[in-house]
């Protein structure tokens, strides 16, 4: 599965800046909540391959708990994710509400100057049958697939060459689908090359991605949890049309954070790690100036996205540590229902 994301010239800064902090308000109380809710298994990161960034989610908790409570005053647009869902499971063969945990890994490539290409592999763990899988995978492809024997196990190939909508939110195209058990309970997704890396992995006697690792699961609590290595690179290619900022974000290593929900908010942590002390405090130093000249443009935004941006930016926390800058922020989540779905 590759996704390209390409140099956006025409940003404008301060939108976005209200646009990410926006996002970012979901975890200003991600370490002061009650829930208290299993760790998720690390070990499902630890089968994936070496990667650039690693991601767990807990599908179940995210389908059953944060969707239905974010879009409870959006029926219909939570009707377009469950009907997502049964469409995804119809074109592949795959039931998203049958697995309990999905861990991604994904590589940055760089194929041209400007273009970041970026490879994904995922780990589902759950209930389903192989067996089952892939019959319902033959009919939903009129039988394009093909079997590929690798390192004793067999890897089942759909060619789909579809747009996928997954949950009702996210477009992505698929050529090919490869997919394997790793065991009863675990299903390897990516394109071909993905899948072969992570048999190979589990093979492997040293695991990958230990740091990574890590850092996403600083939270047990979290319903998603990500850690990234930053390469200069990566952060020249995603140009944000801000030469004095991009020359801060040029100086990150790592980001990690995670996503969690409580009874009535949506909660977002995200950490950057610089080279150095001085850069961190530079950058936060910046974030702190487009706060304070966010909150004159928030009072120009109306209706629902006025109400999620002043929620956002009212609770947003910025905090640097030593060469880490650290920020929090959470929203209602019946402020953020609304949107979803609009062009609001």
């Amino acid at each position: 599965m590759n996704n390209r994301f390409r140099r956006a010239h025409a940003l404008n800064f301060a939108l976005v800046f209200i646009a990410v902090f926006g996002l970012l308000q979901i975890t200003a109380a991600a370490q002061t909540r009650a829930r208290n809710t299993p760790p998720a298994a690390a070990g499902l990161m630890a089968s994936l391959p070496t990667s650039d960034a690693v991601a767990q989610i807990k599908i179940k908790q995210l389908l059953d708990e944060a969707m239905p409570r974010i879009l409870a005053s959006n029926p219909s647009r939570l009707a377009q994710v469950n009907a997502s869902i049964e469409e995804f499971k119809t074109r592949t063969g795959l039931d998203a509400r049958q697995f309990d945990q999905v861990a991604l890994g994904a590589k940055f490539i760089y194929p041209s100057e400007g273009v970041t290409k970026v490879e994904t592999v995922a780990l589902a763990k759950g209930a389903f049958s192989a067996a089952a899988m892939v019959a319902a995978g033959r009919v939903a492809t009129n039988g394009k697939y093909r079997e590929e024997k690798y390192q004793g196990k067999t890897i089942y190939i759909f060619t789909l060459d579809q747009n996928i909508q997954l949950l009702g939110v996210f477009d992505f195209t698929i050529h090919e689908l490869a997919a394997t058990p790793l065991d009863t309970n675990i299903l390897a997704l990516g394109d071909p090359d993905g899948v072969r890396s992570v048999i190979d992995a589990t093979r492997a006697a040293k695991r990958a991605n230990a740091e990574l690792i890590a850092l996403a699961s600083r939270d047990p609590n979290a319903v998603i949890g990500f850690g990234a290595n930053m390469s200069e690179q990566l952060v020249r290619n995603i140009d944000i049309g801000n030469a004095p900022i991009g020359a801060d974000l040029a100086k990150l290593r790592q980001v990690y954070g995670s996503v969690a929900t409580t009874e009535k908010d949506l909660q977002l942590f995200l950490a950057a790690r610089a080279v150095n002390a001085e850069a961190a405090k530079s950058l936060g130093d910046t974030l702190e100036g487009l706060k304070q000249f966010g909150a004159l443009l928030v009072g120009r935004l109306s209706g629902a996205r006025g109400v999620l941006a002043k929620s956002a930016l009212t609770n947003l926390q910025i905090v640097t540590q030593a060469n880490e800058l650290q920020i929090r922020t959470a929203v209602p989540q019946a402020d953020i229902g609304p949107l979803m779905g609009t062009g609001n």
